[in-house]
Formats: structure tokens, C-alpha cells, sequence
């Protein structure tokens, strides 16, 4: 992991402790009770044309997903976003086993019916996002076409007609009672979620409490790049390892690197923080996929973090030039993320 050029830390040892629990104490109650406002604003986000959330996007593919997430009502650039998250991780040499190929995962017989030339150099190319971007769009809207007479969103529908294809859903009257179709579904509708601009205010987290406590009982704990807290560790972590075991503590399953848990939830702004989001840092600012620090919000501009080697968990601030943004965790969001294998720990 890269060190994190934080500012002056609050360095916790031995009788410190009590001091600093006062402290975290103060700073939960002085959040929460503004966050107290947020429940009443809660609700539905506002409609109109969908953004997507700052860098949660890379910033090459930003455009096209924007520009061709709105091809048709049935989609929207933070669904686009979804399922070419879900399909590649944003990688345009991706290639599954059953041979589906670049950002999008078309098969070569699909691509052969429904690819585009999408950027107007003459050809169709699989492999390139210029032309694998706008297919997958073209492609989500010729299969809303097939279903737009089906009762139900439109948008789950075109979804379960990808998965199950468009015969399934017109007889079954909508998504149907697959269970692999209604959970691909469920994810897409759930990562979408962390890739759109949050039109509204957000719930509160109700796992946050239990995951700031956990973190709390880690306080003055070395750092281990690469822990995970296990006892072969010595009950140490690194940065993402101690947001995985925070949530994880209240039955939620993040994934271990924190580009990944950046997609776990929506994205509140700085000024609407509330204790328990997860705060990521990074030198790119236009690529959650170059994060390379997490912490754990507690209120006042502060956060629980692994920061080092050579350090211990303790707070630091959050207002540095390299702040990315923060995520709300939800349950759904986190359960909807692909498993990712083992690489550099963020």
C-alpha cells in the first residue's frame, strides 16, 4: 500500500485511550445529531437525467458511458456503468471462459448481430471500448425493444431479457422465476446505484455504529501491509483489511481492496459525511480504480485508519489534497460486487 502523506495524527498509547474514546465520543454525538435532519429528507431521489458519480467511471470511458447510458429510457449511464463493471472490472482484454470477450463480455456470435461501429473508424472491433461500449448499449436497447410491452420496470426487465433472453420474460409477464436471472438482476439494480450521483439526501448507514466500534477496539494496533487482523498476523491490518473486518464485524462482506469498496454503496458529498462511511484517498481524482487508502468516518473531519508501516491505527483527518470521497455501505451494495482474485492491497 502507498504511504499516506497525512497531517498531524492522533497517536494513541497506553493512557491515551480513554482520552481518545472522550474524543470519538464527542465526535459521534455532534454527527449524529445533525444527521438527525437527514431522516426526515430521506426518500427517493429526485428525477431527471442520471450522473454518474465522481470517478467512479475511468476517466477514458466517462464520456462514452455518459453520452451512450442514454440511448433509450430503459437504461442509464449509472446502469451502463453497472454492467460493465460487473462483466469486466473495466478490463477491455477481458476474456471469460465461455470465450466472451473486452470491456462488454460479448460472445463473438452476439457481437456479430448486434455490434457497432461506435466510434465511425470502419470496422467493428471487439476489443475496442470505443466500439464494445456503444454495442453494449445498442445492445440493452434492442432488448428493451423486445420486452416493452411487458408489464414492470423496464429497466429489470431488459436486464432479465440479457440474462434469460426475451422470450423468458414475455412469458413469464416480467423477470423471470430464475434464480440466477433475478439475482443478476438484483445486482446490476444494486451496483447501479454506486455509480449514480445521489440526487437526494442518503439514509444513514444502520450498520455504522457496530463498525465504528469495532474499529475503535483496534486503536493503537500496528500496521501490517497486507493484514487482515488474523491471529497468524497478530491481530493486525492494513488499511482495506480493517474496513473489511469493521463491516464484516456487523454482517457485511466487503471486498478486500478499497478500489473495490468504493463500489459498495452510494456516494455521499463531504458536507452530507455521516460516522460509519467509508473515506478513500488517492492521487488520481478521476479514477476509483487508482484509490490506494480507506478509512472509516467518525464525524468532525476525522477518521479511524491504518495508515503505514511503521504507524498504528488511529485517527487522522480526512481533509487532505488527495480525499477521492466516500461511500455509505449498504448490504445490497456490498453483496453485489464480483469477487475479485488476490493483487496489491489498496
Amino acid at each position: 500500500m502507498t504511504v499516506r502523506r497525512a497531517g498531524k495524527a492522533w497517536l494513541l498509547t497506553g493512557g491515551a485511550f480513554g482520552l481518545c474514546a472522550g474524543f470519538l465520543a464527542l465526535l459521534l454525538v455532534g454527527t449524529y445529531a445533525a444527521a438527525a435532519g437527514f431522516l426526515g429528507g430521506a426518500g427517493s431521489a429526485a428525477t431527471g437525467t442520471v450522473a454518474l458519480a465522481k470517478g467512479s467511471v475511468p476517466a477514458r470511458y466517462q464520456g462514452l458511458v455518459q453520452r451512450w447510458g442514454n440511448l433509450c429510457p430503459a437504461i442509464n449511464p449509472a446502469l451502463l456503468a453497472a454492467q460493465l463493471y460487473q462483466e469486466s472490472g473495466w478490463n477491455p482484454r477481458a476474456v471469460s471462459p465461455a470465450d466472451a470477450r473486452g470491456i462488454a463480455q460479448f460472445i463473438p456470435g452476439t457481437w456479430a448481430s448486434h455490434g457497432v461501429d461506435g466510434d465511425g473508424d470502419g470496422d467493428r472491433d471487439i476489443w475496442d471500448p470505443q466500439d464494445a461500449i456503444p454495442s453494449a448499449a445498442s445492445y440493452d436497447c434492442a432488448l428493451a425493444g423486445y420486452v416493452k410491452d411487458v408489464p414492470g420496470d423496464p429497466a429489470s426487465n431488459m436486464l432479465a431479457a440479457y440474462n434469460a433472453g426475451a422470450y423468458a420474460v414475455i412469458k413469464y409477464g416480467g423477470v423471470p422465476p430464475y434464480s440466477e436471472t433475478r439475482n443478476y438482476v438484483k445486482i446490476i439494480r444494486s451496483l447501479e446505484k454506486s455509480f449514480a450521483r445521489p440526487q437526494g439526501r442518503l439514509a444513514p448507514s444502520q450498520q455504522a455504529a457496530g463498525a465504528i466500534h469495532y474499529a475503535q477496539g483496534k486503536l493503537g494496533t500496528p500496521y501490517l501491509w497486507g493484514g487482515t487482523g488474523t491471529a497468524a498476523q497478530g491481530g493486525r491490518f492494513d488499511c482495506s483489511g480493517l474496513t473489511q473486518a469493521a463491516y464484516d464485524a456487523v454482517g457485511i462482506e466487503l471486498p478486500r481492496v478499497a478500489n473495490d469498496q468504493y463500489n459498495a454503496g452510494p456516494h455521499p458529498s463531504r458536507d452530507e459525511l455521516l460516522p460509519g462511511d467509508l473515506v478513500f484517498f488517492s492521487d488520481d481524482l478521476t479514477n476509483s480504480r487508482a484509490i490506494r487508502h480507506v478509512g472509516i468516518y467518525v464525524g468532525g473531519g476525522y477518521m479511524i485508519d491504518a495508515p503505514r508501516t511503521g504507524a498504528v491505527i488511529r485517527f487522522d483527518r480526512i481533509d487532505t489534497p488527495d480525499y477521492f470521497g466516500a461511500t455509505r455501505v449498504t448490504e445490497d451494495g456490498a453483496a453485489a460486487l464480483p469477487p475479485r482474485p488476490p493483487g496489491t492491497w489498496a
